[in-house]
């Protein structure tokens, strides 16, 4: 039996259609993918209205809530923190990023803002966020799609776009842009960032490669700028909600990143 050649070549160029977009829909979108590694050497690598007020005035400009309490709050402690995450925030720390996350295998998460007056956290801003698209892990891999749960130091930052005023070091990269291959709605997800150090060295940029763990814990951990949806492992925030962290958070009060959903963060 003849096939007629034009009809073979019609198959084959809808094939190649549908492998295209297969491999469109199942692009990282985010942080801390193991699909990502072409990005290694230059860019994200492997393993999410303006600010008014004085910084460090509670609740100046909030937009959600924190989240709620089970009873009364002991002031010199971070509200909702178990005894197991709390010991680990550092004595000299003044201030402290926590993300709240909604559940286990939830991607949202309510990201707070809290600093310390004299004995006493106070806390300063509340915004929504979002985490790794699989929820949270205590035992992060690369490519597994989920935040790790812990207390990070935030000694480091960057992104595509100029300084606009941080106070940590700042390192503006065009090479931090996301590939043009992922969904345009991913474009600016590293315009601002703000490395979490988990699994990198401290006082590099935000884009240095190693990996003191070895690359099977993943890297690249960062806050960054949202685009509605989970991370790959990131905890992602909207451009205004980056911007007043980056002119917020200071090195000479040694912030620390307390993060991982309600159950991890209580134990």
């Amino acid at each position: 039996m003849r096939i007629d050649g034009a009809r073979i070549d019609g198959v084959r160029r809808v094939a190649v259609a549908v492998a295209a977009l297969g491999t469109l829909l199942t692009a990282p979108t985010a942080c801390g993918s193991a699909q990502h590694r072409d990005t290694e050497a230059t860019g994200h690598r492997d393993s999410n209205a303006e600010p008014g007020g004085p910084a460090g005035s509670p609740d100046a400009g909030s937009t959600r809530p924190g989240p709620p309490g089970p009873g009364p709050q002991d002031p010199t402690r971070i509200p909702d923190v178990g005894d197991r995450l709390q010991r680990r925030i550092p004595a000299d720390s003044g201030q402290v990023v926590a993300v709240y996350g909604d559940g286990r295998d939830s991607a949202d998460s309510t990201v707070v803002l809290y600093a310390k007056y004299g004995a006493n956290w106070r806390r300063v801003r509340a915004w929504p966020a979002h985490n790794g698209k699989k929820g949270w892990t205590t035992d992060h891999r690369s490519g597994d799609r989920r935040s790790p749960v812990g207390v990070f130091t935030l000694t480091d930052a960057g992104g595509v776009l100029d300084d606009p005023g941080a106070l940590l070091p700042y390192t503006r990269d065009s090479a931090f842009a996301a590939p043009r291959w992922w969904p345009a709605t991913h474009w600016h997800d590293f315009d601002y960032v703000i490395a979490i150090d988990y699994n990198r060295v401290a006082g590099t940029p935000p884009n240095d490669p190693t990996r003191p763990r070895g690359e099977e814990k993943g890297g690249s951990i960062w806050l960054h700028m949202d685009h509605g949806s989970g991370t790959s492992g990131c905890v992602s925030m909207s451009k205004s909600d980056m911007e007043y962290l980056l002119r917020t958070l200071d090195p000479d009060r040694r912030p620390v990143v307390v993060m991982g959903d309600r159950a991890e963060l209580t134990a």
